[in-house]
């Protein structure tokens, strides 16, 4: 494999298994990972802990004042393989994983102070490049001139079904209809919010992993990636 290193940009709707994708690709490739949604994640569940968001309510201006506050990092787990999510110096991989968060997240992310304060993080991170990120608007906004972007999509009904058997298995309680609602309601959010809407980039290529087994689509997007090195 050569030298040179890319950017890797992977976009696409939530629970299209971008994140399992993208860990693969900086495993195999030695590259840094950035899942951009853990990043989102972890503001909302600063600003649940703050009582700035609730599932009814939500101070928009009370949260912007409170970014310089928000200190967000990775620290990576060599027993896990990849960086987890700190939010002010604490492990929050696990609690911004609920459906709780979930179900708040695309409303934190229509706010563009919070969207130019983490996009601003995630370019800095990737100034070196050897790096794959996902999210929503990597290839669009965060990394608009990556060398490989890729734009992740799948049936609502498969990314639920996705979304339940993970949050069971992980032993929450949860409802496979209210999962489906969530996943719906935030395509729609992510689609039509005003600032750097979920749209796949004109040079992105779509993979729809809808029928695709894990080997095959790593497979595949490998041989893409080559390409590019």
């Amino acid at each position: 494999m050569s030298n040179k290193k890319i950017i890797i940009a992977i976009d696409g709707f939530s629970s299209t298994g971008k994140s399992t994708i993208a860990k693969q690709l900086a495993k195999e490739l030695n590259y840094i990972y950035v899942d951009t949604g853990a990043m989102y994640r972890a503001v909302t569940l600063y600003a649940m802990q703050n009582k700035i968001i609730a599932n009814n309510t939500f101070d928009q201006q009370n949260l912007i004042d409170a970014l310089p506050n928000i200190q967000l990092q990775f620290k990576f787990n060599p027993e896990l393989g990849f960086a987890e999510m700190f939010l002010n110096g604490t492990n929050v991989e696990k609690e911004i994983r609920t459906i709780e968060v979930s179900k708040l997240v695309s409303k934190v992310s229509e706010v563009s102070k919070v969207r130019k304060k983490l996009v601003q993080e995630q370019q800095a991170m990737g100034q070196e490049k050897g790096i794959v990120m996902d999210g929503r608007d990597i290839g669009t906004v965060v990394f608009p001139d990556a060398e490989l972007k890729l734009f992740m999509t799948a049936s609502a009904d498969k990314r639920a079904t996705r979304r339940y058997k993970e949050l069971l298995d992980r032993g929450d309680n949860v409802n496979y209809e209210e999962i489906l609602h969530n996943v719906q309601e935030r395509d729609h959010i992510d689609s039509t919010r005003k600032d750097s809407p979920l749209v796949k980039a004109n040079d992105a290529i779509e993979f729809d992993n809808s029928d695709m087994g894990l080997k095959e689509q790593f497979e595949r997007i490998m041989s893409l990636v080559n390409d590019r090195l």
